[in-house]
């Protein structure tokens, strides 16, 4: 897929020179040496080098922008209105047990708003980006939410917190007041995937806590380019700064009653 933005074209390249290196270490995931970061959060060489690919690629492109990643110290840029908000590998803990479910996701800020990203899936070769202005795009098809109006139809995911996270209980009551109410819930392991096919309209309604800006800067801009409503969970506040985020398709009714669940629980 070519754009004819060239910071989308950059970002592309950027993630499909990483993912080339990201299938080879999946494909000996069983060999990978892993350093554990925390429980249940793993950081692997394969991360490592995933990100030095995309960053070099980024900054030697841009050097003038501003930088901030997962794996990496910040970089404030000569030009301080723009950055890269990048996670290599989105999803490491599928990654290391092999589960084919994982993205390099990219994005980029100026004064403050997200205005390009794409969320890289190499395993299914699925590109889907999004320009601030210009819609969202997977494969250069045009992408759009889904129009779903009844809960009973509808498929909702979320991040279980796992460890010792302290909202573990809060996340549990609200999917036992939801799940009665949907067709499904699922928790995919890869919040950067979750935001991207809630833009392709496969899931209906999303939400998370705790997570970082290089989890959901790409991901919350191809959800509003597709249409879809996005706030974040304590109202009237960024999910980019907060890291608390709710969002579902183009139905204000359907957002209304699942925020208002949310909400009410917390």
């Amino acid at each position: 897929m070519q754009s004819n933005n060239a910071n989308l074209n950059i970002m592309i390249k950027a993630a499909r020179k990483a993912a080339r290196s990201l299938i080879r270490d999946f494909n000996e995931v069983e060999k990978l040496q892993v350093v554990s970061k925390s429980a249940g959060d793993f950081v692997s060489k394969a991360d490592i080098r995933a990100e030095t690919i995309i960053k070099d690629e980024l900054l030697n492109s841009r050097p003038s922008y501003g930088w901030k990643a997962e794996e990496s110290s910040e970089i404030i840029g000569d030009d301080p209105t723009r950055r890269w908000i990048v996670d290599p590998l989105d999803g490491t803990t599928n990654f290391l047990h092999g589960l084919p479910h994982w993205a390099i996701s990219i994005a980029l800020e100026h004064k403050k708003t997200v205005v390009a990203g794409i969320i890289y899936d190499p395993i299914k070769d699925e590109l889907f980006s999004a320009e601030k202005g210009d819609g969202a795009w997977v494969n250069g098809q045009r992408l759009r939410v889904s129009n779903r109006t009844t809960f009973q139809e509808m498929l909702f995911v979320t991040g279980v917190p796992y460890g010792e996270a302290v909202n573990l209980a809060d996340t549990l009551k609200e999917i036992n007041t939801l799940m009665p109410m949907c067709a499904g819930l699922r928790r995919s392991g890869s919040a950067a995937l979750d935001l991207a096919y809630i833009g392709a309209g496969r899931y209906d309604g999303y939400w998370e806590r705790n997570l970082s800006i290089w989890d959901i800067a790409a991901g919350t801009l191809i959800v509003k380019e597709a249409g879809g409503i996005l706030e974040g969970i304590e109202k009237d506040t960024d999910p980019l700064i907060t890291g608390n985020i709710i969002c579902s398709n183009n139905q204000q009714t359907v957002f209304e009653k699942f925020s208002e669940i949310i909400r009410d629980l917390a």
